[in-house]
């Protein structure tokens, strides 16, 4: 495999883009953890190659939102076995419930998607008997504008500033990996060879 470390820069942000736009990517869905060691499948709804920042969408109830609040470190976790290319992230985190970002994202979300901010307990609650947590009325249903209206109460985005990419190439004659930082304030990122 020949490729450069500007390559795997590019191969990165290809990839994560490719994730944030579309349901096919490998990368759509990512593993996300919180300080407290918790892990979760989330989808990667933006990725913003300026800033290096990832939008995914949350409810505001959660216990990783709680998590982040006590320590903003995360990590993100996304694997393209087709591609054979693991990319592990490190970065901080923030939860935005109010203003332009979250009102956006609001906004793009379709009304199937904002249903699932209707639950009547907080996501983690315990209760007797399985369930989605939604009303029964709003189970497999697409609900109208101002059936979902109250659902924007719990809903906020989750976003993380990464400071640090692994990419990871797994391949039979040996595998690749490259580490980049990214540079602040529109430095150059540091880009290095690492041992898989």
């Amino acid at each position: 495999m020949d490729m450069t470390l500007a390559d795997v820069e590019k191969d990165i942000k290809t990839r994560l883009q490719q994730g944030a736009t579309s349901r096919k990517s490998a990368m759509h869905t990512c593993v996300v953890a919180t300080a407290d060691c918790d892990l979760r499948v989330m989808v990667l709804r933006e990725y913003c190659s300026e800033t290096n920042r990832l939008r995914f969408h949350t409810d505001s109830r959660t216990p990783k939102v709680t998590a982040i609040a006590g320590n903003p470190s995360v990590a993100v976790l996304a694997y393209d076995q087709q591609g054979k290319v693991q990319i592990r992230m490190r970065g901080t985190a923030r939860i935005e419930q109010d203003g332009p970002v979250a009102d956006a994202a609001w906004a793009e979300a379709t009304n199937f998607a904002k249903r699932c901010y209707l639950a009547q307990q907080a996501p983690s609650s315990a209760v007797p008997e399985p369930t989605s947590g939604l009303p029964q009325w709003a189970e497999g249903t697409n609900p109208a504008d101002d059936e979902v209206a109250p659902a924007r109460d719990n809903f906020a985005v989750l976003l993380i500033e990464i400071a640090q990419f692994d990419w990871l190439y797994l391949a039979n004659e040996g595998h690749r990996r490259a580490r980049i930082t990214p540079g602040e304030d529109g430095a150059e990122p540091d880009r290095t060879w690492l041992v898989p």
